[in-house]
Order: structure tokens, then sequence, then C-alpha cells
């Protein structure tokens, strides 16, 4: 290894400074002897020289920062004459390192310093790592001095053979920085220099590579879009010319052609100032700018619009009757309300009122009810009967109120909102539009649709809607609009006010056969491949279908259950047990498709009735599949465990359970009126369950149910099991009003019940309710818990046998 010099003579110089420059030993500089410092350090040594006769000598030291490097290099000052510029200056050249000493005297205004010679030397020959070190930096040193264009430089670096001078000679390289310089001055090792000269140089190469190639890949993406343009150039210009020989009008540019069709459409002048002014706006871009796109996608929606579209209706009332009569069984409120909306706009037009204000006379109907009623497919009987057009629009899980209002132009693949699309797909201005499932329309940090759909819905604002992709007025006041939920408390208020409502509470059994009969039964026959003259379903076997083998508020389950009857008969046919025609009926259901799955309460065995011990009693209802029958369970535990106070299971909610709470405090503050031991009430804890314990249940309903059981079980008396109940009930035994109760008195009838009990307040809702559900239910409508419970509970002196009604 290299080892550094022994020689110990100091050498006394005049120090000139070079400010953030960095000169090594073999190399050669001017200086500008118009500098103080320089002039005065090369003056000092040009009168040094002259005592001793030599060249003058200096040492060049790096000022960096205003602070002066610990090693410098001595220099002879080999030429004083004119700079290129014609300012003096000098002529330097480095010969090798000295370690700056202290200060001392000499002449001139220099300042001088003694230094010590501290470069190393290289034993001969080289060694091998050596050797290849000065193969490998001569090898990229010619590659680099290549790229440059300098080939006079690259014979004098590969005859270098000298160490240390080779690695000095990267001193020339522009690409080193101020510090890395320094290190190599300051670095005595030869070696080590050559080491971070290759170093450095190789890095730099990298760093080269990589921009070449960024370069030549934009200037190649800059060639193919030149190209690109020019070649559309002269196509444009071929078809130009070649319309022309044909004796075809010339096509022009692409804005004149959406200027044509803007001015031809039949558009509104609101829409035709917008759509020219986006026509300008396509002229003054240029082909290759985004903008372009967005103006050619916006023409293309806005013309693609029915803006003068629409249909005429059917002002045939009575054949509109008809139509829904006969694709619809029952939903009299929805056909009235229909029928009720073509006969005013019959007069209306008659009398030439059809636009009054700037708006027409549309519609917004929310049919709320429970799944399976047909609230979907009644918008279609709806647009049939009234000549329409018809769009469904399905809201359920959309959580984006740019759905609803369309997204900014500014987004990329921005669209239209619903609504727009759904006209642009209807084709007219005045379709029937299904928002379905509107109550499960969500939130989330991208908007609220339902505060998008407050304008699309309100008949006194959405003449002028505004979609934000469009930006221009549409016109929905002509759009009859059926949204559909199943529970009308998951609709915000704001909404449901914007909406005439209209209730759809669920069919009635007679209605569930004539259903079948008529629309579930043709359809699975064909679904199932089957001729009508080949399967005949009675109507014994409806029946049974309907009230044993489904209980629901709509019709799919049932449907479900005649399309699997279908298929058991065709799969017996295939397989050679089954001769046809062949009619089913009720004695036939079991050996196809099994055991009815919902038996009545009243025909069930009395061993099994979940009325048969004291504290039990049987509430009504409401929920999202419509009504239903809910049973209360309540027990005393034994005096002997020390339980006290109220236990309530079953996932019940705040409201239902605050009904408990009255109905206990009820009992407790009257039990000697109504003549129960209420001494068991505070030594004993009282628990009530809700079966069905993983389904939720609120609401006040519940309260005379509670009340019921809670007295059945103090006195010992059964409640009736033919008996069902609803109705809230306050501190003082008040029955309060409630709500859903034809859904509840249809829950009643399907479940076989035949004696229901209703607040005295809700004797008006009877009129909602079918005739012939009344004809088997006996009402009894009550203001007080007393009359409920005279009713309710069996007489105590009665026998079981004889508590226990006939099976209905």
């Amino acid at each position: 290894m290299a080892t550094e010099s022994n020689a110990v003579t100091p050498l006394t110089l005049p120090v000139l400074p070079l400010d953030d420059e960095v000169v090594l030993p073999g190399m050669v500089v001017p200086l500008d002897l118009s500098d103080t410092e320089v002039r005065a350090a090369v003056e000092a040594a040009q009168s040094a020289a002259g005592e001793s006769g030599g060249k003058p000598e200096v040492l060049l030291v790096p000022r960096i920062d205003g602070s002066y490097t610990g090693i410098g290099v001595i220099g002879t000052v080999e030429q004083v004459g004119r700079l290129s510029d014609g300012d003096p200056g000098a002529l330097i050249r480095g010969r090798g390192r000295v370690r700056i000493g202290a200060g001392t005297t000499g002449p001139g205004a220099a300042l001088w310093v003694e230094g010590t010679r501290v470069d190393a030397s290289v034993p001969e020959p080289l060694p091998g790592a050596v050797a290849e070190l000065v193969k490998e930096y001569k090898a990229l040193a010619t590659s680099w001095l290549k790229k440059r264009g300098a080939w006079q430089v690259v014979d004098r670096v590969q005859q270098i053979e000298d160490v240390s001078a080779l690695a000095d000679n990267s001193g020339y390289s522009p690409f080193l920085t101020t510090a890395q310089k320094v290190q190599l001055l300051e670095t005595a090792d030869a070696v080590a220099r050559l080491k971070l000269a290759i170093q450095w140089l190789g890095e730099h190469l990298a760093e080269q590579d990589v921009a070449e190639s960024i370069a030549k890949d934009v200037q190649e993406g800059v060639d193919k879009q030149q190209r690109e343009f020019l070649l559309r150039r002269q196509l444009d210009a071929v078809r130009k010319e070649l319309s022309e020989l044909n004796g075809e009008p010339g096509s022009g540019d692409e804005s004149d052609d959406y200027r044509a069709r803007v001015e031809a459409a039949d558009l509104p002048g609101h829409v035709r100032e917008a759509a020219l002014k986006e026509v300008d706006k396509l002229e003054r871009s240029s082909d290759q700018s985004p903008e372009g796109s967005w103006i050619r996608t916006w023409l293309d929606t806005v013309l693609e619009l029915p803006w003068t579209e629409r249909t005429e209706d059917a002002y045939d009332i009575k054949g509109a009757q008809e139509i829904l009569d006969a694709e619809h069984a029952g939903l009299q409120d929805v056909k009235e309300r229909i029928t009720e909306y073509l006969a005013v706009r019959k007069r209306r037009a008659d009398r030439g009122l059809g636009v009054v204000g700037g708006r027409r006379g549309g519609a917004v109907l929310a049919l709320v009810g429970p799944p399976g009623v047909g609230k979907t497919s009644l918008g279609e009987s709806v647009a049939h009967a009234m000549g329409r057009k018809f769009v469904r629009v399905a809201l359920g899980g959309v959580r984006d109120e740019a759905e609803i209002r369309g997204h900014r132009r500014t987004y990329v693949g921005a669209l239209p909102g619903r609504i727009v699309r759904a006209i642009k797909e209807a084709g007219s201005m005045n379709p029937v539009i299904l928002l379905d499932e509107i109550d499960k329309v969500g939130s989330d940090f991208r908007g609220d649709p339902a505060a998008a759909l407050l304008e699309v819905l309100d008949p006194a604002q959405n003449h002028t809607f505004r979609d934000h992709y469009l930006e221009v007025e549409l016109d929905l006041s002509d759009v009859v609009f059926l949204a559909t939920a199943n529970v009308l408390d998951a609709i915000p208020e704001a909404l449901l006010d914007r909406m005439e409502l209209v209730r759809l509470d669920g069919y009635t059994e007679d209605e569930k056969v004539v259903i079948a009969r008529d629309h579930l039964l043709p359809r699975q026959l064909e679904r199932a491949g089957l001729e009508k003259e080949e399967v005949t379903l009675d109507e014994s076997a409806l029946r049974k279908l309907a009230g044993e083998y489904t209980r629901e508020a709509g019709v799919r389950n049932l449907e479900r259950a005649v399309a699997r009857l279908l298929r058991k008969v065709a799969a017996q046919h295939e397989l050679g047990d089954r001769e046809l025609p062949f009619t089913v009926t009720d004695e036939d259901l079991r050996g196809l498709i099994g055991r009815p799955h919902h038996v009545p309460e009243s025909a069930q065995d009395p061993a099994g009735r979940r009325t048969a011990v004291p504290g039990v009693a049987t509430g009504l209802a409401v929920t999202g599949a419509g009504g239903d029958v809910l049973f209360v369970e309540a027990s005393l535990a034994d005096p002997e465990t020390g339980a006290s106070g109220l236990t309530l299971t079953g996932q019940l909610g705040d409201v239902m359970k605050e009904s408990a709470q009255i109905a206990l405090s009820f009992l407790r503050s009257h039990g000697a009126e109504l003549e129960l031991p209420v001494a068991d009430l505070k030594d004993r804890g009282v628990h009530i369950h809700f079966p069905a314990g993983a389904v939720p249940k609120d609401g006040p309903s519940a309260g005379i149910t509670l009340t019921t059981a809670l007295a059945s079980l103090l006195s010992g008396r059964l409640v009736r099991t033919d008996v069902a109940m609803t109705g809230e009930v306050s501190l003082t035994g008040r029955v309060l009003p409630i709500g859903g109760l034809k859904q509840k008195l249809l829950a009643a009838h399907r479940a076989g019940i035949t004696t229901v009990v209703i607040p005295q307040r809700n004797e008006a809702d009877l009129d909602d309710v079918p005739a012939e559900v009344l004809d088997t239910l006996e009402v009894h409508p009550v203001t007080d818990v007393r009359q409920v419970l005279e009713i309710a509970l069996a007489p105590a002196s009665a026998p079981a046998e004889r508590r226990i009604p006939a099976a209905a």
C-alpha cells in the first residue's frame, strides 16, 4: 500500500485563496489577477523567485464558506499575461499536496504560511488489484469523454500510468461538487482517491443513462403525437377531397357537424342556447384537448334526450280501470288514485289547462307495504293503463348523491344522474318512473341521495330540476313518480311530506286464491312446461296453500309453493308415476310437497296451545313483512329464590320495555279492585318474555297484551285461545290507539283468531279492512283495560275443556 513520504523539509509559500473552487495536482488553471488576493500572492511569489532564480510558487488553498481547508496544493506560476477577455491573468499548474502549518512572514502583501509535502507513493510495479482499478477508471472515463465528444482527451487519459495523477485527473470533471473535490484533495492515499473517483464517475454515468432513457421516451412520445397530428390532418384533407369528387357536401369540421345537429334538433330555447355555447368552446379547443372530449359527450347526451317528446295519455277511464283490475287483484286504494288522476288530467286537457304556471299535472305516489304485495309490478300496470312508457330505477343500497343529481363535468367518467338516464331510456318527457325501494337509500361521506330526491319529488319545483351534469333545467312536472317502500319509518320526514302515501297492507286469503288462480298459476304452468289443460289446481288446494303452507302479507311464497307443486307433478309424469291431465286437490298436497308449515292456532291440539297455561296472551304486531301474531309469556319466580323486580327478555326496544313497566304498575295500584293477589308482585320477581328472542321488537301496542298476561298469571285464569289484542295502555288503565290495524287484523284472520280486542279510537280504521275479514272476526272496541280482562280471561270456575273453543 502507499505510504506517506517522510520528507519534512518545510516550505514557505504565499497563500492564494480559491473561493469555492478546488485545484488538484496536475491541473492547469487560469486565474484572474484583477482579484486583490490573487495578485498579491502572485507578486509575492515572483519576488521570492527573483531572489532564488526559480519559477514563482504559490500555495493554492480552497476557501469554503470563509474557512480554509487543511490541505492545499503547491502551484507554479507558468505564465503571466492577458486572459481571453483581455483582463490580466496568470496560468498556474498544480504540482503536489501540502499540509498547511503556521503562518509566517514574507515579502509583499500576501499571507505566507509554512507547509509540508504530503504526497503518497505507489510501489512499482502496480499490484493486481490496483491495476484493475486503473483499468476500470480509464474505461469509465473513456466512455464519459466519448459521450461528450472529447476525443482528443481520451488518448491523454489512456497515457496516464501514475495512480495518483490518474485519480487527480478527475478534478477536471464538471459534475463533481466542491465538497467531493475537497474530499479528493484531503485524501492522501492515491488508491483511495482512485476508488472515490471510480465510484462518483460510475454514479454519474448511471444517472446519465436514466436521463437519456427518459429524454428518448419523451422525444418518441412527442414525435408520435406530431406524426399522428399530421396524419389526421392529411386524412381530413383526403376525406374532404373525396366528398367533393363524389358530389357530396363537405363534412367540414366536427364542430360544424355538432352545430348543424344542434340547430336542426327540436330543443327548448334555454337548452339550445347552452348547447351552442358548448359548440363555440369545441371550435376553440384543439383535437388533443381533453375538454373537447367532455364537450362532445355532453352534447351527445343533450341531443339524445327527448326534450319535446311526450306520449298521449289514454283517457279511457273505464278501460284503464279494467286493465288495473285484470292485472292486479285487490289494491283498491291505488287503483282509485290512478283512476282519479286520469279523470282530472282528462278534464284539465278538455279545458286547456294542461300547463298552469309552467307546471304540468304529474303525480308523486308512495306505495308502502310489506314485501310481495305487488308494489313493483303495479308500476308497470299503471303505465299500461295510462298508455305511458315505464322505467324502473332501483334505489336499494344507493349511497352517492351523484347517483341522483349526476356528477360534475370536471370529473373523469362523469355521467348524468339516474333520473336523467331514466328520461333518456323512456324516450319521452312524461313516463311512469318507479323509484324502487326508496326506504333502502343510505348516506355516507358522498352525500345523502334522499336529500337529492327532495327536488325531484316536489311537484312545486321539479319543473325546473337541474342535474349537475346537464346544468340546464329539466321539466319533470309531467312525470308520474311511484316510490315503493317496505318500512315507512325509514323514509325521511321531509321526503315523505312530498309524496302522497298509499298503503298496501297485504291480501286476504280470498284475494290470494284469486291471484294464484288468475296470475300465478298460468305463469308457473308456462315455466314448468305444462299446458293449462294438463294440470289443474282445485280451489281447495289453492286455499290450503295460501292458509297453511304459507303465511305472509304478499304472495311470493305462495307462488314458490305453486311452482314447487307443478315441478313435482312434471317430474312424476316424466318418471312414469303420474298420468296427465291431473287435478290437484287439498288432499294431494301432503303427498306432493309435504306437511303444512303454518297451522292456525285455533286448529292445533289443545295440549300444544300457547295459551294453555296462565300467563300467556296473544297480541298483534306489524313487521316489515306485514302483520303477525305475537305471544307474551309471564312467570313469577319462586319466593325461596329471593328474586325480585321485573325481568324482560326477547330483544325489546325502549318503548316496549316502558309498556311492561306501565302494565306492572297498573296492576300493583289496582290489584285490589281487580281481585288480584298483588302481594306476589312485591315479594317475587316477574319475568316477561316475548318468543322469537332474536327478532327485535318495539312499540307501545303490546300494552294491553302485557297487562292481560300478568293478570292471567296472578289470577290463574287462562287467556282465551281465540282472542288476540292490540292497544297501548296508560297508568290509569286507559286503552290508547295504535297504528297498522288493518295489517294486524289480516294477520289475526290468517292465524285463525276469531275475537280481536282493539282500542275504541281505532274503530274508524275498520272501514279499511275487507268485509270478508270482518265477517270472520268478532271485534271488540274498548276504552279501558278492565274491559279487556273481562273479554280475554276465561271464567275462573269454567273447566279447562269448556274454556277451549272448537277447532276453526
